[in-house]
């Protein structure tokens, strides 16, 4: 779970809330959590605010 963290910026307690909920897929083994790459991927792609520009596009937002 502290990799989760980690590579998402976040903290431990944010990724725990994630499994906790069931937003976040992991697997209780002994004394942590396991996130298979697969269910990581998944969440990423449920929580993605919208596609990345494509390179050399200027592609901003007027409000």
């Amino acid at each position: 779970m502290k990799d989760v963290a980690d590579r998402l910026k976040v903290a431990e307690a944010t990724v725990r809330h994630w499994i906790r909920s069931g937003e976040l897929r992991a697997i209780d083994i002994g004394k942590g959590w396991r996130i298979a790459d697969s269910d990581l991927r998944g969440f990423l792609l449920r929580h993605e605010t919208a596609p990345r520009p494509m390179a050399g596009t200027d592609q901003t937002i007027d409000p």
